[in-house]
């Protein structure tokens, strides 16, 4: 008996996919940025809404990385990440040599179990006498996981919450856009998400000031100079005007 493949999200395109390439080309519009990232981002910040700014990217996992540089974690830090996940949330935790601490799931959501995050806080802190950097609850399969509870102990604990959405873009928690509770939300366009431009992903960020700093980080840190000068070490991060025209209709 052949089994059925059950697709996590397929994608379905249509002709205008195809028209708005062609424009972007013809505009000669075929490299990182544009005028329809622009426009993505503005529709994107104000689906979210909270006054919330969005960062296109050019992946989910470069948005979970940009998030944690500023977020702070370096090197022999700990951030406590949702066992049951893609290693695509842990894997940037390694990126930066810190350390992958993961937290088990609860059977309602499948998702981070906020008893065992109080935990793991408590016993990170009496065993390395430091508490974590950053908490990554994930929304495995676009399932919210209960925000209202993690943030509470994070905002107690005073550290950074970055949701990975990844997989739940336009899933609410009582009413909410998941992504925009933390202090950075990440999101991904792979071509097995909700909205797919084959590639690519966004960050959520507080504010205009977040953002900025996330696109100088994701635009090799390049610095204000008529001529190449760089004072940190940056990434080639930005999400490609083609790759963004493609979900233009969905």
């Amino acid at each position: 008996m052949k089994q059925e493949r059950i697709l996590l999200c397929k994608p379905k395109m249509c002709d205008r996919e195809i028209d708005f390439i062609r424009a972007a080309l013809a505009d000669d519009w075929a490299t990182p940025l544009g005028p329809d990232c622009d426009a993505f981002e503005h529709e994107f910040e104000e689906f979210v809404g909270q006054g919330k700014k969005g960062a296109t990217l050019s992946a989910g996992t470069a948005a979970v990385h940009l998030a944690l540089i500023a977020c702070g974690v370096g090197s022999g830090d700990e951030v406590l990440v949702q066992s049951f996940t893609f290693c695509a949330s842990s894997h940037p935790v390694t990126y930066l040599g810190a350390i992958p601490v993961f937290v088990d799931s609860e059977k309602e959501t499948w998702n981070m179990d906020p008893e065992l995050l109080e935990e793991a806080i408590k016993d990170r802190i009496a065993k390395t006498g430091r508490k974590p950097k950053a908490i990554i609850p994930v929304a495995f399969y676009g399932m919210p996981y209960q925000i209202d509870r993690i943030m509470e102990i994070a905002n107690r604990c005073e550290i950074p919450v970055i949701e990975d959405a990844a997989e739940g873009f336009g899933s609410r928690f009582n009413g909410q856009i998941l992504g925009s509770f933390g202090k950075y939300g990440v999101l991904s366009f792979n071509g097995n998400k909700i909205i797919t431009i084959s590639g690519g992903g966004a960050l959520i960020c507080e504010d205009a000031e977040a953002k900025k700093q996330i696109m100088w980080y994701a635009t090799q840190a390049r610095e204000s100079y008529p001529y190449y000068q760089h004072e940190a070490v940056g990434y080639n991060y930005r999400m490609s005007n083609i790759w963004q025209v493609s979900a233009a209709d969905r």
